[in-house]
């Protein structure tokens, strides 16, 4: 099987995809909207992307991609323990840093510990963990990176100092794309997203009640924008139960004729 993730090698969508399938060849892409598209162009089986942080909440970009760019469905969630470290190239020093470079994600789990220990210091985003390393080694004296230890080995830095997140419970929720709908296991999630044809009050309450009255638990529910309208959202929830059961399939057609749109992104087995 060939396992899109976001890379370069020694990121954390590398470890989640080692994770999830030992035996796959990985290919690495450049960003999660560059993985789906490798899995819809068939030049990847499945794809590996990161959804929702403990510290820093949804990932904005995979939410944007399920409801607006792909066609492609969720099969499977794993749960990803994440850890940084603070990068330097060999025989670099903390008093020299002048710049620290990391992924968006990370630099947000960090922000405390940027707060207090490097206040003056300019942050730079990166395209990933693994390359804020790269730029770090290649840049020398004074960069640093926030990133993993695997990163380290791989481009030849060194870590000043360990655990530098903001919480030691700090983990990412990851999501494997691909084609087709896994069948119930009885211990299932499902993902949708849905619009309202106009706002009004009680829209909102009207979907949720569908899901109370059957008892249906709801884990999460947020918003995004719809791109269309300034001030109008997409709204999405994940709920426990798999598309095809009967009581969560009636809910699911109880909501359709109050939405203008409505997403299904996938019915698959619950991390815990």
């Amino acid at each position: 099987m060939r396992l899109a993730y976001l890379g370069p090698a020694g990121t954390f969508g590398e470890e989640a995809a080692i994770r999830y399938a030992p035996e796959a060849r990985l290919v690495p892409f450049a960003s999660h909207a560059a993985v789906a598209a490798a899995v819809e162009s068939g030049e990847a089986d499945e794809g590996v992307m990161a959804i929702e942080n403990f510290l820093n909440g949804s990932v904005s970009e995979t939410l944007d991609i399920l409801i607006h760019e792909t066609t492609l469905r969720i099969q499977h969630e794993l749960v990803l323990p994440i850890e940084h470290h603070l990068i330097v190239p060999r025989g670099g020093r903390l008093e020299d840093i002048s710049v620290i470079y990391s992924h968006t994600q990370a630099l947000g789990q960090c922000r405390q510990y940027l707060d207090r220990e490097f206040p003056n210091v300019h942050v730079e985003a990166a395209l990933s963990t693994a390359q804020a390393v790269e730029f770090a080694v290649i840049r020398g004296k004074g960069a640093a990176a926030i990133g993993t230890e695997r990163a380290a080995e791989i481009y030849g830095g060194e870590i000043a100092e360990r655990s530098i997140q903001d919480s030691n419970r700090n983990v990412t929720r990851f999501v494997v794309l691909g084609r087709g709908k896994q069948p119930p296991t009885g211990k299932d999630r499902t993902s949708i997203a849905f619009t309202f044809p106009q706002d009004r009050p009680g829209a909102l309450a009207g979907v949720l009640n569908e899901f109370a009255g059957r008892s249906i638990n709801c884990t999460k529910i947020e918003s995004r924008p719809t791109r269309e309208v300034f001030g109008e959202y997409v709204f999405l929830i994940d709920f426990e139960g798999h598309e095809d059961d009967a009581i969560c399939r009636e809910a699911l057609e109880r909501i359709r004729p109050q939405c203008s749109m409505l997403k299904v992104f996938g019915s698959y087995p619950r991390w815990q």
